[in-house]
């Protein structure tokens, strides 16, 4: 007799870019868009999903940016870094005052606010219910976030990474300035790293292909998607 596919994945790594919590503005943080991914998430925790998530920080500030402007690319980056711990504390924040139990660990110590990362408090606070937000990218520069939520969701042995952008997957161009613009259902880890797509950087990629983890890219700004992914409906792409 076959076995049955369970209906949700037990444990994701949901990666947003910071862009997304700026919402119309152009920069830093707007409260009621936070709130909205907040109350998304509280729904697939309800449905007893174990969730970690990877926040960029480019609503922020941006180390290579800076870089390209004259900044130490070092610098850029640690700056970034703490961005990144800005907008995981403001996720965390909308989460609990909705009751969701939440923990910030980061990649470098901030004892006042933060707990250090170690992987097998990360795991134990996952298999509490606790949702845990990844601060500080690596630790280390010239690594992106990206990276940063691959590296942690093997670490964690998550099943899947959950990209979240604001266009509906990945695309052969940018869907935001071609009308003609081709979706890709389903892709391989060779294909986007040929075609130059743009999932994730590719050491992101990679990590993933080598440790065989699918990465699924949706659109967030679409209420309810990221339950409908999560319960493995088929909307956005597919890395595998």
């Amino acid at each position: 007799m076959a076995t049955k596919k369970p209906s949700c994945y037990k444990r994701i790594l949901l990666k947003i870019s910071g862009e997304i919590l700026q919402g119309g503005s152009g920069f830093g943080i707007v409260p009621h868009v936070v709130a909205g991914i907040a109350n998304e998430i509280r729904e697939i925790r309800d449905l007893g999903v174990q969730i970690a998530v990877v926040i960029g920080g480019g609503n922020i500030f941006r180390g290579l940016h800076a870089a390209e402007q004259g900044m130490d690319r070092a610098t850029g980056d640690y700056i970034g870094m703490l961005a990144t711990v800005i907008n995981s504390l403001a996720l965390q924040d909308s989460l609990e005052k909705i009751d969701v139990h939440t923990r910030v660990l980061t990649a470098f110590e901030i004892k006042a606010f933060a707990e250090p990362y170690i992987r097998r408090r990360a795991v134990r606070h996952l298999e509490k219910g606790r949702v845990v937000v990844f601060g500080g990218g690596t630790g280390n520069p010239y690594f992106t976030t990206d990276t940063t939520a691959a590296l942690r969701a093997i670490e964690i042995s998550a099943d899947v990474i959950l990209k979240a952008t604001k266009v509906n997957g990945v695309y052969d161009k940018d869907p935001l300035k071609h009308e003609d613009a081709k979706l890709f259902k389903r892709l391989s880890y060779l294909q986007v790293l040929r075609k130059r797509l743009k999932v994730m950087d590719s050491t992101a990629v990679t990590l993933c292909m080598n440790n065989d983890l699918p990465i699924i890219v949706f659109n967030l700004t679409k209420q309810g998607n990221i339950k409908r992914v999560v319960q493995k409906q088929k909307i956005g792409t597919v890395v595998s």
